[in-house]
Parts: structure tokens; sequence; C-alpha cells
């Protein structure tokens, strides 16, 4: 019996082929083979059903790669009895399934969906022996994400066009760059102050040197009536000094002793934010980057995957590593091991994998992977492995001591740490506890000669720009985007030049400000994090069967985007375009697939559109129906280009620009065409039928332009 197992992503076909051996045929759909067409109103791809309060979608392959993976897979599963779709466990990769069970008339067939988070032999097997079936409520969350976000960037985006020359809007993309330009806004605002630090350092007789942070001031000699100082802080170098000679002048007497011991406890199993924050401060990692070694991780090492699923949000572990974690803890750190297994709490919110990035295999040391792997997967898989059982280990156990010194109106404090058991710290660093800090044995009363006391002047600073580490830890604890797309916002953000990388900080650009502020002025919700919260939640929602998918959609539509569409061309100035209903009286069939000829028809229409969006400053769509045309410049020929927006497409046009040179034979500007073989170079061209076309170009020696035929 012929089986075939059909996965996202090509990397995992020699493990899983290693793992399954010649029973089973191993494919890859290269993620998503559909996509919202290129149809319908507004050629958004779906629309709505008022009637019937129904969302009706088309969809058509993606791309040429789209329809020769399906030809691929079509051709496979002729020749196999049992399909099994092994798409990534997420509403991604549900809706992946969901499409490949449909374009490859599996219905009636025999067909499961399995899913696993490691690709070991143990879990790939276990999948395989309890499978199960395609969830439609995880696939309608995706496709209302897929139209949310068309409606957001197919509609809000020509307001930008017309208004600022943002290239784009989306529904996380426009609250994430609102993050980054409110944080610039703070920091234009921000208007530096000086403030002064006194430090003490204290020699007590045959007792180890140590030292206090001036704590505040008591006023005790205060005349009546006189304006009090802040107590805790000092902002000028006078009170500065007054404070430093007032203490120097008195003797320092112990107020106060506390001594305790306490338990410092392990930080929770990695997930996707904060193994993209820890690798970009430790390895100055791009979250691109750090999810990019991460999937080289998962999908297998010398026949094996290292570390579990990549994209998650939950800090949960399966029962199988806590055994295997407890008993590699027995065997080689005992000390270490608590009496019971740590618990984490998971949010509310947490979808797909329901497992934190952990290794396959506690006894798979970061020691034993340094040969299998490059240095920088080595780094992460140290990284994860680490963390996983620093977080299953006992707390570190600290003593605490804290010591409060008078003189006259003075106090200063004095703080020590000195870990006792080091617990998880064998495993995880923590870098407020690298150095132990010892206090003196001090009783209440004693009498400290003081040796110096130190003035520092020091500056508020402004609050720091966005690292993309940080970024994606604060769209994470905001809820604004899920863990498979942090790393692609951000991208997007810089790729649309809204942001820059400066000194591994986040800068906006002009363009970003603008377009933020005009969006701000405009729609303002679509900047709002906690809007684009509660659409993640809503999506969560439909995904747990708590929400309609075609409610909440036509919904929010007719409810929020219509008037504030509205609104905000009246506040922009902007005309409106083609009509913004998406309703249809009825019919419609539900997951339409668009033919290849329809696409091809649409793209012998792109010169012209191409032209008419520059007389009329409107946006053309890929001819495709990939995505919205973005307007680049081209830093080799010095021109601009269309360029479509999804990162999987490559169709372009360039924008039409007259020259200076006028036709010799009609007196007609010419047109300048960018040089395929001339790096920056170009020709000129005119189309005037009357005459045929005619061509020109510059001649080497005399730098003149000449007809192609003197040429």
């Amino acid at each position: 019996m012929k089986k075939l197992l059909i996965v996202e992503s090509p990397g995992k076909i020699k493990t899983l082929k290693k793992i399954l051996g010649p029973e089973f045929r191993v494919e890859a759909s290269i993620g998503h083979v559909m996509e919202l067409a290129f149809t319908g109103p507004k050629r958004l791809g779906f629309e709505f059903n008022i009637e019937r309060r129904k969302v009706i979608t088309h969809y058509s392959p993606r791309k040429e790669r789209g329809e020769e993976v399906l030809r691929r897979l079509r051709e496979a599963a002729k020749n196999c009895d049992i399909i099994y779709l092994a798409s990534d466990p997420d509403r991604e990769g549900e809706s992946i399934s969901w499409h490949l069970s449909r374009e490859l008339g599996l219905k009636g067939k025999n067909f499961h969906r399995i899913c696993f988070t490691e690709i070991t032999e143990r879990e790939i097997k276990k999948a395989i022996g309890n499978p199960g079936t395609i969830n439609i409520e995880l696939v309608d969350s995706q496709r209302a994400r897929q139209c949310l976000d068309k409606l957001v960037g197919f509609e809000v985006s020509p307001l930008l066009w017309a208004s600022t020359g943002g290239k784009s809007a989306g529904r996380v993309q426009s609250s994430t760059l609102h993050l980054i330009c409110e944080r610039e806004k703070e920091r234009l605002e921000f208007i530096p102050k000086d403030y002064w630090v006194l430090k003490a350092k204290y020699a007590p007789l045959d007792k180890p040197v140590f030292e206090a942070s001036f704590k505040k001031l008591v006023f005790e000699k205060l005349e009546p009536g006189a304006e009090k100082p802040d107590p805790h802080h000092v902002f000028t170098e006078a009170e500065a000094t007054r404070i430093r000679d007032m203490a120097l002048a008195n003797e320092h007497v112990v107020l106060n002793v506390e001594n305790k011991e306490e338990d410092n406890f392990p930080p929770p199993p990695l997930i996707t934010s904060s193994l993209q924050q820890v690798a970009g401060v430790m390895f100055k990692f791009s979250p691109k980057h750090t999810m990019k070694v991460a999937q080289e991780l998962y999908e297998g090492i010398d026949g094996k995957g290292v570390i579990t699923y990549m994209r998650t949000d939950s800090t949960a572990l399966s029962q199988d590593f806590i055994a295997e974690a407890r008993q590699y803890l027995t065997e080689l750190h005992p000390e270490t091991l608590p009496e019971k297994p740590p618990h984490y709490k998971t949010k509310d919110n947490t979808q797909g994998a329901h497992e934190a990035i952990r290794p396959t295999s506690a006894y798979f040391t970061p020691e034993k992977a340094k040969t299998k792997l490059s240095p920088d997967q080595h780094r992460l898989y140290e990284l994860v492995w680490n963390r996983a059982m620093a977080s299953q280990s006992k707390p570190a156990r600290l003593s605490k001591s804290k010591i409060l010194l008078k003189a006259d109106e003075t106090h200063w404090e004095a703080m020590g740490t000195v870990v006792l058991k080091p617990g998880y710290l064998i495993f995880w660093k923590n870098k407020s506890l690298e150095q132990d800090k010892h206090l003196p044995v001090l009783t209440v009363g004693d009498k400290i000669p003081c040796r110096e006391i130190k003035i520092d002047k020091r500056t508020t600073e402004p609050p720091p720009r966005y690292s993309e580490p940080r970024l994606v830890q604060t769209m994470e604890r905001k809820g604004i985007g899920r863990p498979s797309t942090y790393a692609s916002t951000i991208a997007t953000l810089k790729d649309r030049d809204y942001v820059i990388l400066e000194k591994n900080v986040l800068a906006p650009t002009d363009l970003g400000m603008k377009s933020d502020e005009a969006l701000v002025r405009a729609i303002p919700e679509l900047t709002n994090t906690e809007f684009t919260a509660e659409m993640e939640s809503s999506l969560d929602q439909i995904a747990d069967g708590k929400k309609s998918m075609d409610e909440y959609l036509i919904s929010w539509a007719q409810d929020f985007l219509e008037p504030a569409l509205k609104k905000a061309r009246e506040i922009l100035g902007v005309k409106e375009g083609a009509p913004s209903s998406y309703a249809s009286g009825g019919g419609g069939e539900k997951g339409k697939t668009v033919s290849p000829k329809a696409l091809q028809k649409l793209t012998e229409k792109r010169d012209k559109a191409l032209i008419k969006a520059q007389k009329e400053k409107i946006q053309p769509i890929c001819p495709k129906g990939h995505g919205l045309m973005l307007l680049k410049a081209s830093t080799k020929s010095k021109t601009l280009y269309w360029k479509c927006s999804a990162p999987q497409c490559e169709e372009f046009a360039w924008y039409v620009e007259l020259s200076t040179h006028k036709c010799p034979t009609c007196g007609k500007p010419m047109e300048k065409i960018p040089s395929k073989k001339v790096e920056g170079g170009y020709f000129l061209k005119c189309k005037d039928a009357s005459h045929g076309e005619q061509v020109m170009f510059k001649d080497r020696k005399t730098k003149e332009w000449v007809l192609a035929a003197k040429r």
C-alpha cells in the first residue's frame, strides 16, 4: 500500500524520508499553494452575500509556482492509496491542508490530517498512528485573517498614496508602525534634565569595605515655612554639595539591618517572541534570521529535528519531555532537581502548537550538538536547550541583605546579594546575579567611618528607540500579530521605507512619520494597538468556534470600515475611486477558482493600468492577483518602477518616464526605457503608430543619441 505525506517545507523531506522509509513518498507544498483571487468587487477575491449573511471567497493558485506544485502533488496523489496532510500545526497550516484537500480532489478518498511539533521518529509515528480531520473553525480563522488583511490593505492604502505617498497600510503593520512613531515623538518632545547621584564608601574596622547610595533627606532641621527640596532626588549641584558636606561632617550610624533568604525562580521555556528577543540581545540576530535558523533546527539535522515547532506562544511542555528532563537532572545534576515539575501559566489566547520551544531530547546536549551544527545553529540550539533545562530546575536560593545608615538629615542604603544555591543558574545566566555582593555583619547603633562621598552628575535620557527584538516583545505583550507574523511585519515596515535600522534600533523615516500621522488623523483605530488586539482576539474566537467568520467580517466591513473610509476621505481630501461595496445580492460559489486564462487577460491590461495610475494617482493591482503594485526607486537606472507587494511574487513593470529628447520622425517626447544590458543605462523609444516604433541609443564614442538603424 503506497502512502503519501505532504508537508509545507521541502527542508523536512530528507529527515522524514529517513524516519518513514520507502513505504512513504514525501512531498512539500512549499507553504501556501492557493490565495484569494484577483476577482470580485475591487478584485478582493471575496464578496458579501448580505441576504444569506455569507462571505463568498474565490481562490486561485499562488503564481506559476502554485500551479506547478499542484500538478506535482496531483500526480503523486494519483499513485498513492493513503494521503497524510501534515502542514504546520497552526491556523495557516490548517488552511494549507484544507486547500490541498480540495485542489487534489481528496474528498471521499483515504486522506488524514496529522500534526506534530517535533520531527523525531517517536512523534512522527505517533501522529500517523493517531490521525485527525481538518479543523474547519481554524481554517475559517485563517480565511477571516486573509480577508481582513486584504480589506485594510486594498481600501486604506490608497488614502496614503494620495496624501503622503505612503506605500501601504496594514492591519498589523500600521499599529506596529504607530508604536515606533509614537516613541519617536516622545524622543523629540523630551527635555533632558540634570540630576546628581551620591555614593558613600564605608570602611568598618576589621570588616570589608562597602558602598551605600544616598536614599533620602529627613528634614529634621528645616526652618519653619522653608521650601522642602525633593527628599529622594537631587537636581542641583549645590544641593548635592550640601548633602555631601553634611554627611561628611557627621557620624554615620546604622539605623536598620535586614537579612533574609528567598527563592529566585527560573524563567519559563522560550516562545517565539522571547526566542527572538534573547537571540537579538545575545547574538545580535534579527528576528528574521532567528526564525530562519530555528526553522533549520526544527526541520532536521543529521536525519532528526532537534527542536520543536518554533512558532508558538505557549509556555507548556509535553509530559514526555518533562519526564526526560527530570531523568537527565537526576543523573547529572541532582542538586537542581525540584520535588515537582515547575508549572508556567499559559495565556488564554495561545494558538498553534500549544507547546514551548524546546530540544527534542534533553540528552542531546549543546556539547554533543557542536560538531553537527553550524555556528549560528549551535548558538541558537544552546539557547533553547539551556532555557528548557533551566525551566525544569530548582529556583536559585539567595541571601539578601540591606543596611540603612543615618548621618544628620541624610539617609544612605546599601544592598547585598549572595547566591547560596545556584539551582537553575547552572543552565541560565541572570546578569543581576552574576557576582555576589557581600555586606559586612553590622548591628543597629554601630557607628561606621565614612571614607569618602562621590558626586556623579547625570542627565535623564529620552526613551530608547525599539530594537527589533524589543519591538517583537512589545507586539507580543500588546497582542498585535501572532508568532508567525512578528518577523514579517518588521520586514514589511523596512521594505516599505517606513523605518530603517540604525545602530541596531528602528528609526522611522519621514515617510513613516507622515503616513502614521495621516492614519492617526483619518482612521485612528487602525493605529490603536488595542483595536488591533481586539481583531486578533476575534480571530481566536473564530478558531475556537465562539464567533462566526461570516458575521464578523460582514459586520466589521459595514459597521466600521465603510463609514471610517468615508470620513477618512473627507479628512484627507481624497476622492473616492471605485465603489466601497463588497456586497452581492446572492449566488456565487464558495471557493471558486480563477482560471489561468482569466489572469492572462489581466496581464495584458497592465501597461494601460500603469499609464492611468500615473495620471490619476491610482495604484494598480498585480496582474496575477497577488497584491498591490508598489512604486519603488531603482538606484541603478535612477527611474521608478512598480513591484508587487506580495513577497513571493516577482511581478514588476517599469514606470513610464518621458525624456527631454524628441522623436526625429514625429517630434513627440520619447520614453526612457531602462536597459537590461547596460547597468544604469537606458534607451529611448517612440511608439507613434503613424511611423512605427523608433528606438534611439547613446553612441559610446560621440555620446550623441542616434537611431537604432544608424548605431
